[in-house]
This record gives structure tokens, sequence and C-alpha cells, in this order.
């Protein structure tokens, strides 16, 4: 059975691409920290995932459930082809997901040097997403509470 989205998910482009960048500062907040490479690939991962399904809820007007980014990738790639030169990046920022965030047999040690590639790769992939959707971080406003 497939899990599906949850009822709460927004439907609104811009509250994804919103997230999708605090995970980014999230991730530039941490680098500093050895400790937290890991951490730093794994909001990487985040923020790619939900500017991909800010960028399709934009065009598709329908909600992608997964944190596949090669698959999300992919279903850019059908609206714009742009999005092919990503597919490397996203491929290897695909296992972070997990891997970064779980103890295992064979841990997953990243270093600063990954960490930061793992930043650029976001940050190119969300400019291409930004430019095209045109959205403004600073612009962003919350939606209003329900009473």
């Amino acid at each position: 059975m497939a899990r599906g989205y949850r009822d709460t998910d927004s439907r609104r482009y811009f509250d994804w691409l919103y997230y999708s960048a605090i995970d980014l500062r999230c991730a530039e907040l941490i680098i500093d920290e050895p400790h937290c490479y890991n951490m730093v690939a794994f909001h990487c991962q985040q923020s790619i995932e939900k500017g991909f399904k800010g960028f399709l809820l934009w065009k598709k007007h329908k909600l992608f459930d997964g944190h596949n980014l090669p698959w999300l990738c992919k279903q850019a790639m059908q609206i714009d082809d742009q999005f092919r030169q990503f597919l490397p990046a996203a491929s290897r920022i695909n296992r972070y997901y997990i891997e970064a965030r779980y103890p295992a047999d064979f841990l997953l040690q990243l270093d600063l040097e990954d960490a930061k590639q793992a930043i650029a790769d976001t940050k190119e992939i969300l400019r291409a997403i930004q430019s095209l959707v045109k959205f403004d971080f600073a612009s962003y406003r919350h939606k209003a509470p329900r009473r």
C-alpha cells in the first residue's frame, strides 16, 4: 500500500519552496561543526526534495509523494530538460536521506568537502527552481491560521 501524502500537506507551492530554503539555511548554519556534516547532508537532501515538490506542485498542480531525489528530478525533467544536469547531484545526495541520520554497521562519515559539495549542489538546484517559479524568500508570507 502506498503511503500517499498527508491531508495536512500544503497545496501551496511557495510553502514548499520556503521550507526548502529553510533546510538549506539550517545546513549552512551547522557546517562549521564537524560532528554535524551528516546532518548538513540530510538538510540538503530535504531541501532538494521540498524544492522539487514545490516546483512540481507549481507546474502540475499535484503533490508528489516520496523522498527519491532522482525520481523527483526525472519528473521535473519532463517539464524542463534543464533539470537533467542535476540528476548526478540528486543521485549522490539521495542517499543522505536515511544513511546520514541512522547508525549502521558501515557508518556514513562525511567530511567538510562532502558537506560543502552538498550545499553547493543544493544551492544550484534551488536557484534553478526559484528562478523558474519566481520565488523570493524575503517576500514569503505564511498562510493565516484557521480559527
